[in-house]
């Protein structure tokens, strides 16, 4: 049986399944994982830890896009 939860991503609420990891949700979003920095619940996570990160109700992920430019 699978089980649904919500967590919020830049504010906005999504809904997945509870077995995705980080990783999981960044390529379902289709997020290039090379130029993102990742907040989770106010912390800083470590691009290593991106694929053994699961998700609890009502977390919070901001997503930052680095932008390169001159």
């Amino acid at each position: 049986m699978q089980t649904y939860l919500t967590i919020f991503i830049n504010g906005e609420p999504f809904h997945c399944d509870s077995s995705m990891s980080l990783m999981n949700i960044l390529y379902y979003l289709n997020i290039n994982v090379d130029t993102i920095i990742i907040e989770y619940n106010k912390q800083i996570i470590d691009r290593d830890s991106f694929s053994s990160l699961f998700f609890k109700n009502n977390d919070s992920l901001e997503i930052i896009t680095i932008v390169g430019g001159g």
